[in-house]
């Protein structure tokens, strides 16, 4: 029996087989759990569907985080499926790519309300909308990147989302610990991904991040899908509201 048998769940934030959600998902089924998956568009709907199929995964909805019907419709129709859910993933990010090169001060509002929303607000509606299907011992994991505490050259607003993130991981985890549910976060080192395309002299930071980690390598999607497993399973049942970092020991070296 695998730590996840019997155990299900969804994961929003896949976009192609380079994706951190996909790396997980990976972990989690190997496990034995029963995932299912989400597409913003048409366009992910082709990358994402065989991959979810590759998985066995037979419930693949649209969603867009932005929209709250359709995020209740999502979890409505996980209710007529399987009735419960023991795990969310939240692996979704946005900044408008000016809004990552540009300097700082310059950010619109128009683009600070957009990161906001889709990387940060979106937890709290998920988790919201995951209440009335979610067991108790459930477990809500996100991802967060070390833009948030620290400054980040062209990571500007997106490391104002992910601080915002990041508390509300704390305080989620701090209003749902009483029905048993846990919700942390894991800080991902710099990995290539379809996100990651937008963020400027993003080669430098791979560089540099490899040269300064006490393990002198880059983390992988595997990484990141094992700690997330850790988080997702019975295994970090005594473990929520923390930001567990996989970096390679970049957080604590980077100089």
């Amino acid at each position: 029996m695998g730590l996840m048998a019997g155990k299900r769940g969804i994961i929003f934030g896949v976009a192609n087989d380079k994706s951190i959600a996909w790396g997980i998902a990976q972990q989690l089924r190997a496990a034995g759990a029963e995932l299912a998956f989400t597409y913003l568009s048409e366009a992910l709907e082709k990358r994402v569907r065989p991959l979810a199929e590759s998985v066995d995964s037979t419930i693949i909805l649209p969603c867009d985080v932005q929209n709250e019907e359709e995020m209740v419709a999502v979890f409505d129709q996980l209710k007529q499926a399987w009735g419960t859910i023991d795990f969310v993933v939240h692996a979704v990010a946005y900044a408008n790519r000016e809004d990552l090169k540009n300097p700082f001060s310059q950010t619109s509002r128009d683009g600070f309300r957009l990161a906001l929303d889709v990387s940060a607000y979106s937890l709290i509606s998920m988790t919201r909308c995951a209440l009335p299907v979610m067991t108790a011992g459930g477990s809500i994991v996100t991802m967060t990147y070390l833009g948030s505490v620290r400054s980040v050259p062209e990571y500007n607003v997106m490391g104002v989302a992910k601080a915002a993130l990041e508390s509300s991981v704390r305080y989620l985890a701090a209003e749902l610990g009483e029905r048993g549910i846990r919700v942390n976060a894991v800080s991902a080192g710099p990995i290539k991904t379809l996100a990651a395309s937008g963020i400027a002299n993003f080669k430098e930071k791979l560089r540099v991040a490899e040269e300064r980690s006490p393990l002198k390598r880059l983390v992988t999607q595997e990484d990141v899908g094992k700690a997330s497993l850790y988080l997702l399973s019975d295994l970090a049942s005594g473990v929520t509201g923390e930001i567990h970092y996989v970096d390679a020991g970049f957080n604590f070296n980077a100089g």
